[in-house]
């Protein structure tokens, strides 16, 4: 942190009198900064620091669907992303339905086209968001399960077992999604326990985005798969943006997708789970 410390006090015009380290996931570094007045910011390191770029676009887009909490971008350069610093507290007596109304709403912020104006990144996977002239079918399929695959063969992930059920699925895809059309809603794209937060009142804040314009079902099914999500937020969800009949029969293959990015990650752990996904739709 010392050889960008002089770039981070440039960026702000102040002096930091206070610097901790908070941790971070696997692929990054956190810091919370302290300055001479007193304020607190986050700062953010990665190794590919194409991310902090990306990173800050996909919260500034969160941002303006006005739906729910992000931190703000102060400052974005290949060498650190600088957020808004947000105090965690306990979650609120009504957290629950407050964020599943909150994240209904955030669904409700439409584009025309999916993807993103932009590729970004699942986790440290390249997240393939353009090309966004295709149907919700085409862009799924091709880049995000089948992206996936190839990515797992390259790896040394991939067995004659995954490459029949990846057929399969494209084979059967337009009828596993068959009735779900809609307008593309802004996703949040990776959001599980450990990529939201309650703010200093309390209340739902999104971080770690993976943005894009894509299915809703999709984002709510990547809810599913790690816990820290209760029947409160899924009822007030559905009370504020109902889903269409179907949407359960259609869960398992949005998780493919992360499961999937999962075993690229961090291994052969969840092939058997990817392949359960597969083996739902035979």
């Amino acid at each position: 942190m010392s050889s960008i410390q002089n770039k981070v006090e440039q960026a702000l015009s102040k002096k930091i009198t206070g610097l901790n380290s908070i941790g971070g996931g696997c692929i990054g570094n956190s810091k919370l900064l302290t300055v001479q007045t007193g304020e607190k910011y986050f700062v953010k390191e990665y190794s590919n620091s194409s991310i902090h770029f990306t990173e800050a676009n996909g919260l500034r887009e969160l941002d303006k669907a006005s739906a729910i909490r992000v931190p703000k971008v102060i400052f974005v350069s290949g060498d650190f992303l600088l957020l808004e610093y947000i105090n965690s507290s306990s979650k609120t007596n009504n957290f629950s339905e407050l964020f599943g109304r909150q994240f209904a709403r955030l669904h409700k912020h439409h584009s025309s086209e999916y993807g993103f104006y932009e590729n970004n990144f699942i986790g440290s996977t390249d997240q393939i968001n353009l090309p966004q002239k295709k149907s919700w079918v085409e862009f799924y399929f091709e880049n995000r399960i089948l992206y996936q695959f190839k990515l797992a063969e390259k790896n040394g992930h991939s067995t004659g077992e995954l490459r029949n059920g990846i057929q399969k699925i494209e084979l059967s895809i337009n009828d596993i999604l068959a009735g779900s059309d809609e307008q593309p809603s802004l996703l949040h794209g990776d959001l599980w326990s450990g990529n939201y937060m309650p703010d200093e009142n309390g209340n739902p804040c999104l971080i770690d985005p993976a943005v894009y314009y894509g299915h809703r079902e999709a984002d709510l099914a990547m809810t599913k798969l790690f816990g820290g999500f209760d029947s409160n937020f899924y009822a007030a969800y559905n009370e504020e943006y109902p889903l269409k009949e179907g949407w359960q029969y259609r869960e398992n293959i949005y998780k493919l997708y992360h499961v999937l990015n999962h075993l690229n990650l961090f291994g052969s752990g969840y092939y058997s789970q990817a392949i359960s996904l597969i083996s739902f739709y035979k």
